[in-house]
């Protein structure tokens, strides 16, 4: 039977109307072989990516872009924290790496995309690009027993709502203009270690497996971080710690295009909350996050309850689903060992009581790279000398992580319509 390469196949699906027997098939994100395959090899060829072989043995690739072996720093994950840390790192002068086990940068999406104006700026001038909307008011409506018991209204303070796809990609080409290599649909497999000190990434990239070397690694790959578990940084997360999240991109609804909306509601998202983020033209992103140890049904079940309640809502159509879990806790610690840091979702780095992590994960990155030039300019790589990094964050982003998450512990599930958890939950609402 014909074999499948995964780290290859780029499910473009060409394969798929050349079998003449219906043997092939997508299956979302996966290239499918069923049984039936009469092994006539006629979809091996028509194969771009070479994923697709008779045998065992994978045909070599070659041309294309280089894959250096050896790199003053590699950033693995290409969401907002690892690209803001190449793209700083870059114009430091630093050699970099950035790679991304997705083909895509930006996709899937896995947030709300919002992010306020002010921290933004810091980065960025805002372009009409990579911005679907922008937002200067709020409402928080806190419910129990089916009944509102307070409806929160504020405005004046200006934030975006993203086109993550658009964006994420834009700070990955501001890393490869600033002099650094972007690699997609690489892998890393695992840590280059010796004498516990990390020095470099193994790599999947095109069929073949790379040790490459490096000064320093920042291990920005998401919640699932298994750079951070390899480095032996990445702490398994407590279900209460968790938010298991569902959110639909929705056409056709009733929402103003300039308002936040948000609900807190036990029915609706036990121990979480959910929100419609604008996102023009009658579009929305509408979902909810469920507090792991809470959830009596699927977050996705929650949703959909939660949109048929809401009139506004339940007349819109779903154009996208996605999914995810997000860590509201306080950040890892340590962040750093010998030759690596972590930065974003792997660091836990997110508003305990929002979910957001956007501008924190940017912040972060940025915070790294700057503490990797220096530690590259001194020579030290090790844990005592990126330790200043840790220190950084916990001085400046972390102590508001640590304040939200006493307050979350405060206003336990069941508590949270509580006025006061309301007047705290809105501001920092307006500070994601």
């Amino acid at each position: 039977m014909v074999s499948i390469d995964p780290a290859r196949c780029a499910v473009c699906g060409g394969c798929v109307s050349l079998c003449p027997v219906n043997a092939l098939y997508l299956a979302e994100t996966r290239l499918i072989i069923d049984p039936s395959c009469i092994e006539c090899g006629q979809c091996v060829p028509a194969c771009p990516m070479g994923a697709l072989a008779m045998e065992a043995g994978r045909r070599p690739v070659s041309g294309g872009a280089s894959l250096g072996r050896r790199y003053d720093l590699v950033v693995v994950g290409a969401g907002p924290g690892g690209a803001t840390a190449a793209w700083q790192a870059a114009e430091l002068g630093l050699s970099v790496l950035l790679v991304e086990k997705r083909q895509e940068i930006g996709s899937p999406v896995r947030c709300a995309e919002g992010v306020p104006a002010g921290a933004l700026a810091e980065f960025l001038e805002p372009d009409p690009v990579w911005i679907s909307a922008r937002v200067d008011r709020a409402q928080i409506v806190a419910m129990a027993d089916g009944k509102v018991v307070q409806r929160w209204q504020g405005s004046g303070g200006a934030g975006y709502v993203l086109e993550r796809r658009v964006f994420d990609r834009m700070l990955a080409e501001r890393a490869a203009q600033a002099g650094g290599t972007v690699q997609v649909k690489t892998s890393v497999t695992g840590l280059i270690q010796e004498d516990g000190r990390v020095g470099g990434v193994v790599v999947e990239w095109q069929g073949r497996r790379f040790e490459v070397e490096a000064s320093v690694v920042i291990a920005a790959d998401g919640v699932e971080s298994r750079v951070g578990a390899w480095a032996g940084l990445s702490p398994q997360l407590r279900l209460s710690d968790t938010m298991v999240c569902a959110q639909y991109l929705l056409a056709g609804i009733d929402w103003p295009a300039d308002c936040l909306g948000y609900w807190i509601d036990e029915e609706v998202a036990p121990g979480g909350y959910a929100w419609v983020f604008p996102k023009g033209e009658g579009r929305a992103n509408v979902g909810l996050g469920v507090q792991a140890d809470c959830a009596r049904q699927t977050a996705l079940t929650y949703l959909n309850r939660f949109v048929e309640r809401e009139p506004a809502l339940a007349i819109g159509s779903p154009v996208s689903l996605i999914a995810g879990n997000v860590p509201v806790t306080l950040a890892g610690s340590p962040l750093v060992t010998h030759g690596l840091m972590l930065v974003g979702d792997a660091a836990r780095q997110v508003d305990p009581l929002t979910g957001g992590g956007i501008i924190q994960a940017m912040m972060a990155g940025r915070m790294a790279a700057r503490v990797a030039a220096a530690a590259l300019e001194s020579g030290d790589v090790s844990r005592q000398s990126l330790a200043e990094y840790q220190r950084q964050y916990e001085q400046t982003l972390g102590r508001r992580q640590a304040r939200n998450y006493r307050l979350r512990e405060r206003f336990p599930p069941g508590q949270r319509t509580n006025p006061d958890f309301v007047r705290l939950f809105a501001v920092a609402a307006g500070g994601q």
